[in-house]
């Protein structure tokens, strides 16, 4: 069975890049770019995959490369990527907290299925997991 990837506008490898230049930023607060070869460590991906990905980012309008090489994320790309790390550390912690599944695989899993849940169920699941209690950070 395939899931429609409803109200996403990229690929699930997309949003993977999209994603691993938006935690790369967030844990190295004050830069405002990454370099292409951090995003390939990260992903596990040689460089020229991350360089066929940014341009298609950049064909988008989520990305701009610098003359160094540089990459910097877009206003659009800063929303689309924060909606996608929200969407796994969502998942994430409902299936750590509700479910008990291992911290690990709870990891692996939620990066599968942040790409498949439409808006409407990511908002029903938040809303669910506030009225249990349970804590999602939202950044």
């Amino acid at each position: 069975m395939k899931v429609k990837n409803e109200g996403h506008a990229l690929t699930s490898a997309g949003e993977d890049y999209l994603e691993a230049i938006y935690c790369i930023l967030l844990e190295h607060p004050g830069d405002d770019s990454v370099r292409s070869v951090d995003v390939s460590e990260r992903l596990g991906v040689t460089k020229a995959s991350v360089n066929k990905a940014l341009s298609a980012l950049k064909d988008g309008g989520y990305v701009e490369q610098t003359r160094y090489g540089r990459v910097e994320l877009t206003e659009e790309g800063k929303g689309y990527a924060a909606e996608v790390w929200s969407r796994h550390r969502m998942l994430r912690t409902f299936l750590v907290v509700e479910l008990g599944v291992d911290e690990e695989v709870a990891d692996e899993e939620a990066c599968i299925m942040e790409h498949a849940l439409s808006h409407d169920t990511s908002k029903r699941l938040f809303e669910y997991l506030k009225r249990q209690g349970v804590s999602v950070e939202v950044e």
